[in-house]
């Protein structure tokens, strides 16, 4: 699953000629394009999905929501580091069938 995830941005730099943001998402902070929303300043929050910002939002949305996602344990899921999620993926139980021909029916 990929949500877009509310966060408040913490730093704003450029990566050559691309705007990036140091986003909290309640606790975990990540690096994220700011592109999409040129409008976007410190302080503010912010809807981010794979790693981009696309769209603005208010700070009582943003804590709802993530308050939301944390009670239905979605949180950290999608907040996952690559070391977490591989972790996770080798835990799980093994597919019934690993091809997908499973779901084409």
């Amino acid at each position: 699953m990929c949500l877009a995830i509310p966060g408040k941005v913490e730093a704003i730099s450029a990566e050559g000629t691309v705007r990036m943001g140091r986003v909290n998402f309640g606790g975990v902070v990540k690096s994220v394009c700011l592109e999409y929303v040129p409008e976007i300043e410190v302080g503010d929050y912010t809807i981010v999905h794979v790693g981009f910002a696309i769209a603005k939002i208010d700070e009582e949305s943003a804590r709802k929501t993530l308050e939301d996602f944390r009670r239905m344990g979605m949180l950290d899921e999608e907040l996952a580091t690559e070391e977490e999620a591989f972790r996770r993926a080798a835990g799980a139980p093994p597919s019934s069938c690993p091809d997908g021909s499973c779901n084409s029916r």
